[in-house]
């Protein structure tokens, strides 16, 4: 029974707990065959109890009739009556259930019937995914650290990493490497790297707070801006022409790349602390700010005005002075839900407007919210902290990777149905937290980057059907605008 359902091993007593915790091998599969078995043994070890035919009761008559009628002596009429079995006229009187085919007693099955009910009935077709990488890349000096954002991949299938104070490229069609710029005779060290999406610019974030644009075509340097920030660059995002750059020093910065001045058009001051993850809309629409300090921040550039929510826990900060020093409008958002710092953003590609968000050692969440009236949708305990978060291209489904734990389960790249939350599977094999995450631009291949020096690619997706991508123009959320 146990091969037959892929039970988990107990390997003692365990205390149940409320929050969910990812387990240390499971899937769709174990946790479907799991479910059907603890139903069963339910089932069949404290089954319903049945209504069972009463026996009938005599009249019951007065003492004094007894006492007063003498004995008698038997008649001739006949004791025992025997009719054939018949349905009773009287609702009162139960039925004789031996004279039932289906009933338990004929039955050749060691279950019950509500067992095998549920045995028979189908099951719901579940993705397997593989748990082990196609291939596997060492990357020697791959820093082991938390706010830095080192693995990019481009929408022209090439995988840019930072290595030390290097940036290499790496060619997905034939894997060729080529070094893309050495920062070693300026003393500086990578920090993050961010393609464009769409062509070969790779912009890179340096320790010294330098900010650097190179063409991946003719491994060339095109714009440098050597004092992008005071101190380290550990997020980068791009928006079209835009170039927003997250700091140590709590501000986020705006650059049109094509504008010749080094100053930023904009700065946004909204957190306490070292700004460690940005992630702009898909749709060209806000951009999504998570620090050290625990907040997330949502920005709108467009000048967008918050719109108000009655009741809303989750309302934005009222001015940028309550929550930093610098210049810049007060963010659109501003969620204080989280209790350690949020690096993990992503925007859902599928509806638009949604936002994913995970917290580090100390929260282990992570969060839904809808960034149109500022609610939280939904919220899922991990049990591990969470690094990175990127949503699927091909179906609804959200990849998280996990670092540091408190239970046995270490250093997981999970795969999760949106938005009933269920795990679909979850990839080990890292020996280090998983810091580092990018996706393949079909969709089908994740890469993972952990502090023990190497690159995982792992087939998580299948093959978008119906060929290229189409627009689709039933999400007015995307026309209107």
């Amino acid at each position: 029974m146990r091969t037959s359902y892929h039970l988990m091993d107990e390997s003692g007593p365990s205390t149940p707990s409320k929050s969910r915790i990812i387990p240390t091998e499971s899937d769709a599969l174990k946790e479907q065959a799991n479910a059907i078995f603890t139903s069963i043994l339910h089932t069949e070890v404290t089954p319903p109890s049945p209504r069972r035919p009463t026996s009938p009761q005599r009249p019951t008559t007065s003492s004094s009739a007894t006492t007063t009628l003498p004995p008698s002596t038997p008649t001739r009429k006949r004791i025992f009556h025997y009719t054939s079995p018949a349905t009773s006229v009287n609702p009162s009187t139960p039925t004789r259930r031996l004279d039932t085919p289906t009933d338990e007693a004929y039955s050749m099955s060691p279950v019950r019937a509500e067992s095998r009910q549920l045995l028979e009935s189908p099951r719901r077709q579940l993705r397997s995914v593989c748990k082990t990488p196609y291939r596997v890349l060492d990357a020697p000096d791959l820093a082991d650290d938390f706010y830095l954002n080192l693995v990019d991949w481009s929408n022209t299938n090439v995988l840019g990493v930072g290595l030390g104070s290097c940036v290499y490229l790496w060619t997905a069609h034939n894997a060729a490497v080529s070094k893309l710029c050495d920062l070693a005779g300026s003393n500086d060290t990578v920090s993050s790297v961010s393609w464009v999406q769409k062509g070969t610019l790779l912009a890179i974030g340096t320790l010294s707070g330098r900010m650097h644009i190179y063409d991946a075509n003719t491994l060339q340097v095109q714009r440098s801006y050597n004092n992008a920030h005071s101190q380290r660059i550990g997020a980068l995002a791009w928006n079209s022409h835009i170039l927003s750059s997250g700091s140590r020093d709590r501000m986020v910065h705006h650059r049109d790349v094509r504008e010749p001045s080094h100053r930023p058009f904009k700065r946004c001051a909204g957190h306490r602390q070292e700004v460690c993850g940005l992630k702009w809309a898909r749709d060209g629409g806000p951009l999504a700010s998570g620090g050290n300090d625990n907040k997330v921040c949502i920005w709108d550039l467009r000048g967008s005005k918050r719109t108000s929510v009655t009741g809303s826990s989750t309302s934005g900060s009222g001015s940028v002075d309550d929550a930093g020093n610098g210049s810049g409008d007060a963010p659109l958002w501003k969620f204080h839900e989280h209790t350690a710092a949020v690096k993990a953003l992503a925007w859902d590609p599928h509806v638009s407007g949604v936002l994913a968000t995970g917290g580090g050692t100390q929260d282990k969440h992570i969060r839904f919210w809808n960034t149109f009236n500022g609610t939280m949708l939904s919220e899922l305990d991990t049990g591990s902290q969470v690094c990175n978060l990127i949503w699927s291209l091909t179906s609804h489904e959200l990849v998280s990777t996990h670092g540091f734990s408190s239970t046995t389960a270490q250093n997981q790249i999970c795969i999760w149905k949106y938005p009933t939350l269920n795990m679909v599977a979850s990839l080990t094999g890292h020996t280090h937290r998983v810091l580092y995450l990018a996706m393949s631009p079909d969709g089908e291949t994740i890469v993972t980057g952990a502090g023990d020096e190497t690159l995982r690619f792992w087939n998580a997706f299948p093959k978008k059907e119906g060929g290229e991508k189409r627009e689709t123009r039933l999400d007015y959320g995307r026309l209107i605008r």
